[in-house]
């Protein structure tokens, strides 16, 4: 094999498969593959389904429907194919035996016979397995596996000195061996464990850059003992930082939670902000930030511009909090830029879900009041749904809705009389022109804009909170604008009887 320092760059990420995609895979995901994109290289991913106990089935979909979503191309995977294939790890068997039998005969592993009983023992003691069978003679443990003793094959760490490793992100580390256990790499069943199973992988699919979280760090002086008594070529190594829960203690749950500083709930799981209606750029976004700064005190920016500075060796080391507010704030960003077609697609679904039936043509004049208003695509039912329900079936909002502060019933029903006529004799419906007739009869009622623009909004929406009032009737248009202001007047007269 070439060296890996000049081959081309390739990263993967390698996921087990044993539930929905959680946003901190997400993110390491995401780190190797800017930095493959960056170098013009290939992005692999690997399922380690080793753990058959743990595997759920359908995951491996949800992980690809998360990469989908995102735009995270995928080079070579389950799906993809490629030239270093199979790409899942359960098919890859004999190719992880036939190695750890090699660490055997070479003398870097050994047949560990320990019985379930004798581990309990060694914990009841307060210590780790003991080695007690790192250095019987062959003949013993040929003597034992005759007599059908179950063994696993465990790697021999080197039990004085200290291991040294490089790290992208954390610069030179050091291990004090004396700590260190002998890791199984082979179990009784003939599946590997990770600790070799991923270096046989990362070889032979000739991975030259290793991204996963900082958790792996105290196992990184076993990988690196393991790839030194195979002989091969290192990839480099990026521990990246975790994240942490909102309030910053602990690490990120896997699961949705809620926190008593803002009370809401926050999501964890890809699928989770799918269904929450965050853009998947938007979410792309958010995570770049989360222990990457692309500079210029730039926090919006597209995945293009951030491919052409990322580098693994500017990601700080430090976990940081999950900073979901900063989310909402990225996503009413990218609503605000979004191309209206492109975001009616993404609004339409959504509504319908909600049980609207939405006109197409009509869903385009709505986005642009929308735009500066959502913070996510879930906001667009409350605010706007009214636009594509049924309209012979509108009715007249409670009176309580339609009295804007500091107003009576009689002024609401003053403003919505005054308003019919004045509304009736414009030749020019359009907002503007609406605006104008409607801002000289607040004058000279002697009211705020505010009021009379409210009471209007109230009457055609049956909402306190929608897009701008006269943009609104415009779309509604006349006929059915004022029908809807004759309903609040009954409304109202209701409330005085």
């Amino acid at each position: 094999m070439n060296d890996l320092r000049s081959a081309p760059v390739r990263t993967r990420y390698a996921p087990s498969p044993t539930g929905p995609q959680h946003i901190g895979g997400i993110r390491s995901a995401l780190f190797g593959w800017l930095y493959a994109r960056r170098h013009g290289g290939q992005f692999i991913l690997r399922i380690e389904d080793t753990d058959q106990k743990r595997t759920v089935p359908g995951a491996v979909e949800l992980i690809q429907e998360s990469f989908d979503w995102l735009g995270i191309d995928i080079d070579e995977g389950p799906r993809e194919g490629g030239e270093y294939g199979p790409y899942v790890q359960s098919d890859r068997l004999e190719l992880y035996q036939s190695w750890a039998k090699r660490l055997v005969a070479q003398g870097h592993a050994y047949k560990c016979f320990a019985t379930a009983e004798e581990l309990s023992e060694m914990r009841a003691l307060g210590r780790g397995y003991d080695r007690r069978y790192r250095d019987i003679p062959d003949w013993q443990a040929a003597e034992l596996e005759a007599q059908g003793k179950s063994y696993v094959i465990r790697f021999k760490m080197p039990q004085s000195g200290v291991t040294v490793g490089a790290d992208m992100i954390r610069g030179q580390v050091e291990f004090d061996n004396t700590q260190l256990q002998d890791a199984v790499i082979l179990k009784s069943d003939g599946y590997p464990t990770y600790h070799l199973a991923h270096i046989v992988d990362d070889y032979h699919m000739r991975i030259s850059h290793v991204t996963r979280a900082v958790e792996w760090l105290p196992s990184f002086p076993l990988h690196l003992s393991i790839w030194e008594a195979l002989g091969w070529e290192k990839p480099q190594f990026a521990h990246l930082p975790v994240m942490l829960n909102p309030n910053g203690k602990g690490k990120l749950s896997k699961r949705r939670q809620q926190f008593a500083e803002s009370g809401r709930s926050v999501p964890v799981l890809a699928r989770e902000f799918m269904e929450a209606g965050y853009l998947p750029e938007a979410v792309i976004n958010f995570l770049i930030n989360i222990g990457w700064n692309f500079g210029d005190d730039r926090e919006v920016f597209s995945l293009n511009e951030a491919i052409e500075r990322f580098d693994l060796k500017d990601v700080n080391p430090a976990n940081s909090a999950y900073p979901i507010k900063k989310l909402d704030w990225l996503n009413s960003q990218y609503m605000q830029r979004a191309d209206v077609d492109k975001l009616a697609r993404r609004l339409k679904p959504v509504l319908e879900s909600a049980g609207y039936r939405v006109d197409e043509e009509r869903l385009r004049q709505v986005v642009p009041l929308l735009q500066v208003r959502l913070k996510t695509l879930r906001d667009a039912a409350p605010m706007a749904g009214f636009f594509f329900a049924d309209w012979s079936t509108f009715e007249a909002p409670p009176h309580q809705i339609l009295i804007q502060r500091k107003m009576t019933v009689d002024g609401a029903r003053m403003v919505l009389s005054r308003s019919l006529p004045t509304l009736e004799d414009l030749e020019d419906f359009s907002a503007a022109a609406q605006h104008a007739a409607m801002t000289r009869l607040a004058k000279d009622l002697g009211l705020k804009n505010g009021q009379v623009f409210g009471t209007l909004r109230a009457a055609v929406t049956g909402q306190r909170v929608s897009p701008p009032t006269f943009e609104t009737m415009e779309i509604l248009g006349r006929d059915e604008s004022l029908r809807r202001i004759k309903l609040a007047l009954e409304s109202l007269a209701l409330a005085t009887n």
